[in-house]
């Protein structure tokens, strides 16, 4: 007999929106990581070039908002990474679902030097 997962309640948590150049991911957690609500464009069925668009990144912050909803979600911090389009929509329709946005932080990696530059290769040249 399979176990049955228990509904948490949990009612402060953190979106994470992660919006590369190809998809958006939506995901809520609780405060210690733990993941209870997730969407992207994908998985609400865009496929190849309407997955970038921020319509669709709206779309699937919509529904990770209400699954959240679903386990008692009032107020989160908002993290958003990547440099994709639809970072902004994403946090916009987190907003316009009912969910109080405490605070906004970007996470997104920023390389301190770059990385390493490729070998030289000298021409050599022919003496006759």
């Amino acid at each position: 007999m399979a176990k049955k997962n228990k509904k948490r309640i949990v009612t402060s948590g953190i979106a994470h929106i992660h919006s590369t150049h190809q998809n958006t991911i939506v995901t809520f957690t609780d405060l210690q990581g733990n993941v209870f609500a997730w969407s992207s464009s994908g998985a609400i069925g865009y496929k190849g070039t309407k997955k970038k668009t921020p319509y669709a990144a709206g779309l699937a912050a919509a529904a990770a908002a209400e699954e959240a909803k679903k386990s008692g979600l009032k107020e989160v911090d908002v993290k958003l990474k990547g440099i994709g389009p639809g970072k902004e929509s994403a946090k916009k329709q987190i907003e316009v679902s009912g969910i109080a946005i405490k605070s906004v932080e970007d996470v997104t990696p920023i390389p301190h030097n770059g990385t390493r530059p490729p070998k030289r290769i000298l021409k050599r040249q022919k003496r006759r």
